[in-house]
């Protein structure tokens, strides 16, 4: 709709009024401009096209920077702009950890055998699954783990307070399928993705489908153990 005369003097004496200067299309109530992408070439250039299924010739293209800004806000990648910067190829490096680890993410030993039914959680390459013994019962799926500051505590724990509808009164956001085994730290489902950087403020996120799984696989008292370091902590 376009402003009449009237609308402009009406627009002219509020912005007058309080002292700012804004443009007519804000002040109408415009949207506002989504972010442009960047015709600059990224660090990571090469890697990010080639993770991408891009062309891979290290240099930014208006194609290129289309595909990378679609990741980046897929992902909640901030600034989305389609700059191939380290942030970006941080998040694709360990999708591509995570999905060499296959079918066998225990190959190191480094969750317990020993235990019966236990979930565990590799921070470093923000990996969860859970096994019987040697035996793989559920994932390995991605998970989201604390950020600096806020890091997943690693050693053994066990699950002790289950509630399917959570919902957290410290950041006032809901928590579904929740599993806490240590403190307020716990398993459960975010609507983000779960690659989203930096990471949670302790707890262990999951997809909802991975979250509800998990639910009816543990119960109370069953094993937890967390190793590692998450990137970046």
């Amino acid at each position: 709709m376009r402003a009449t005369a009237a609308m402009r003097r009406r627009v002219g004496v509020v912005l007058g009024i309080t002292g700012l200067t804004v443009p007519l299309s804000v002040a109408l109530g415009a949207p506002a401009q989504a972010a442009s992408c960047t015709t600059s070439t990224g660090p990571y250039q090469s890697k990010v096209e080639k993770f991408l299924g891009r062309p891979v010739d290290g240099r930014q293209s208006a194609a290129d920077c289309k595909a990378i800004k679609a990741f980046q806000t897929k992902h909640g990648i901030r600034p989305n702009i389609g700059y191939a910067g380290p942030i970006t190829w941080g998040v694709m490096d360990l999708m591509n950890k995570q999905k060499a680890a296959g079918k066998n993410p225990n190959k190191a030993g480094k969750c317990p055998t020993n235990k019966g039914r236990i979930a565990c959680v590799d921070l470093t390459r923000q990996l969860s699954w859970i096994q019987d013994g040697r035996k793989l019962v559920y994932g390995p799926v991605p998970v989201r783990t604390g950020r600096n500051g806020h890091e997943t505590r690693t050693g053994a724990k066990k699950i002790y307070w289950r509630n399917k509808n959570h919902w957290s009164t410290l950041y006032h956001v809901p928590m579904p399928y929740s599993q806490f085994f240590d403190g307020g730290i716990a398993f459960h489902a975010i609507s983000a993705s779960v690659w989203s950087p930096p990471g949670s403020h302790g707890c262990v996120n999951m997809r909802k489908a991975d979250a509800a799984k998990y639910w009816s696989l543990l119960k109370k008292g069953d094993d937890v153990h967390v190793w590692g370091r998450k990137p970046g902590t």
